[in-house]
């Protein structure tokens, strides 16, 4: 496999210069020094290749061999991927900490997939069928939740010579084509070239969350993009869990990326034991976690993500809907601008470099909806919803900036709401999604007629709120007219029981869309009844007090299997109420 051999000649942090690298191509795999670190070469001048090692660089001397592989980095895909723990370039952690212990050492390289563990493979296809790429050739059933399905790598097509079923191993042939082609239960891909697809689908099916800003709010499509920017403190981490936990996916993979060591530990002891509230069982059964704390080295962090999405992009490849959480890319950011300051490269804002947006570009474009390859008909999903750690909570650096011109949703977070305990903190007026059109179809359809309404209500109320408080700041909430009073105290209800959710009430930490719909129906009804008793010469603080408006606020707590019942008598008692004349409080 090897290809060339050269020495190093500068060491400058994680940034390694060799000599006599003439074959070596840009992005090739390296193993330095006499310790093995594994690195990629990421620039060649001459025969001199730069290389990025993944590892702590220290030690190192000048003229030590650098051996090429003649490769870039590869992720390995196959049985075994799920509920598997990794760093940055695919290491599993597990295997780590029972050879290792707590800490690492530089320069080992294991096995992604296990060598040893056998699959019960299933064939699909018979001796003389003929195959193209993306063909499911059998089955192997990874876990209770999770069919993992085999397919002809792409680039591979003939017809089927031979195929058998029973246990194997990764590395095992299971069967051969006609022209000798061998093809295994296990695949390589290189992480930075994104997997082919017949082509991509329009984004018309939402991704469902269970939380009321996302899903109402502020939808985001299957396959589309969403970035949840927030300072220190206002929630990324525990909405990205609530995501990874709730939402409508087959397949969910968390990428740690450059986050703290003691909250990836939280991650680590918290996810194995977290039930799936869909099957009951563990929510690990459909998850993959990428780890690369902060403490961790900085080029590894960089190749993460990219590990991280092209195992996406293989699950998708089955017809699986996957969802990716990456927490965060500003960290993710951080490692390319440190790279780039090694490369002695121009620096862009910030210290940035000048091609971010580029690269964060070539991350977001790898979610989305498709058709995938071979005869049967499937389509897959890769949603990316990433984390985003502004300094200070600035949104006007660069990644903010960047990552909001290309991604289709923004959750952006309020460290004000945070710190009055509204979670998830995020901000409505700084927060939008380019989804909204094309997803109101598929909720009038499937969900509720009055959705879209309902929505531009909800928008029309805390919009009115804002401009009111502006007045009450001058002239005192009493000042207010009775009929802005009633604006405020409705509002207020669809801030604190509408929008803000408790992860941690096990009635209220997933909500469903019915729910959502019914909730909205009680709160906008209840906008009408009291602007219509004002009217009848009702007092307004008597209304205030009126037990449906005390009901309204703890209806999140009511169990969402007979919310249809709860919503449809709460509606015909309000009804009743007006049809009485004069409203008791």
């Amino acid at each position: 496999m090897t290809s060339s051999k050269g020495s190093i000649v500068k060491i400058s942090g994680p940034a390694v210069v060799a000599s006599g690298m003439r074959e070596a191509g840009i992005y090739h795999r390296v193993l330095v020094g006499s310790l093995g670190l594994p690195g990629e070469v990421i620039r060649i001048e001459g025969d001199r290749a730069t290389i990025q090692v993944y590892e702590e660089t220290t030690g190192l001397s000048l003229g030590e061999e650098v051996v090429n592989f003649g490769e870039p980095l590869m992720a390995e895909l196959g049985p075994g991927l799920i509920s598997s723990i990794f760093d940055g370039i695919q290491r599993p952690l597990a295997l780590l900490l029972r050879e290792q212990g707590d800490f690492i050492s530089r320069g080992l390289l294991v096995s992604s997939l296990s060598r040893t563990l056998r699959w019960n493979f299933i064939p699909a296809v018979k001796p003389g069928e003929g195959v193209i790429p993306g063909d499911v050739v059998g089955t192997v059933q990874e876990t209770d939740r999770v069919l993992h399905r085999i397919m002809v790598p792409p680039g591979i097509s003939g017809k089927i010579r031979e195929i058998r079923p029973g246990n194997f191993t990764v590395e095992e042939t299971i069967a051969v084509l006609e022209d000798g082609f061998e093809i295994k239960l296990m695949q390589r891909w290189p992480v930075r070239m994104p997997r082919p697809f017949k082509n991509r689908l329009l984004p018309k099916l939402p991704f469902i969350t269970g939380q009321r800003i996302f899903d109402m709010v502020f939808p985001v499509a299957m396959g589309g993009t969403a970035i949840v920017p927030g300072g220190f403190g206002t929630g990324k981490t525990v909405a990205e869990q609530s995501l990874a936990k709730y939402a409508r996916a087959d397949v969910i993979i968390y990428i740690g990326c450059g986050e703290r060591g003691n909250e990836m530990t939280g991650v680590l002891e918290e996810f194995p034991e977290l039930r799936d509230p869909q099957t009951g069982r563990p929510l690990m059964e459909r998850t993959i976690l990428v780890i690369n704390t902060s403490n961790m080295p900085v080029a590894a962090r960089e190749a993460s993500i990219f590990t991280g999405i092209t195992i996406a992009e293989y699950y998708r490849d089955m017809g699986c809907q996957v969802a990716l959480m990456a927490d965060s890319t500003s960290r993710w950011a951080e490692a390319l601008r440190e790279i780039s300051s090694r490369l002695e490269e121009m620096p862009g804002e910030e210290g940035y470099p000048t091609y971010l947006a580029t690269r964060l570009s070539h991350y977001y474009e790898r979610g989305g909806r498709v058709v995938c390859l071979g005869k049967e008909e499937r389509s897959g999903s890769v949603t990316i919803v990433s984390a985003i750690s502004p300094p200070g909570g600035d949104f006007s650096e660069p990644v903010s900036q960047s990552s909001m011109r290309i991604a289709g949703g923004v959750w952006a977070l309020d460290s004000d709401l945070a710190h009055r305990r509204h979670f998830p903190a995020i901000n409505w007026r700084m927060s939008y999604s380019l989804y909204t059109d094309l997803l109101d179809p598929w909720f009038q359809e499937n969900v509720a007629p009055d959705w879209p309404r309902l929505r531009a209500w909800l928008m029309e109320m805390l919009q009115k709120e804002d401009d009111l408080l502006e007045v009450a700041q001058l002239v005192g909430v009493d000042a207010l007219q009775d009929e802005q009073r009633v604006v405020l105290e409705i509002s207020r209800l669809i801030r604190e029981e509408y929008l803000r959710q408790s992860s941690f009430s096990e009635v209220d930490a997933c909500c469903p869309l019915q729910k959502q719909v019914w909730m909205l129906r009680i709160l906008c009804r209840l906008n009408d009844f009291l602007g219509e008793s004002l009217k009848k010469g009702n007092p307004l603080d008597g209304l205030f007090h009126h037990p449906l408006l005390l009901e309204a606020a703890r209806m999140k707590e009511h169990p969402p299997e007979d919310f249809d019942a709860f919503g449809r008598s709460f509606l015909s008692r309000i009804d009743a109420e007006l049809k009485k004349g004069a409203v008791s409080g």
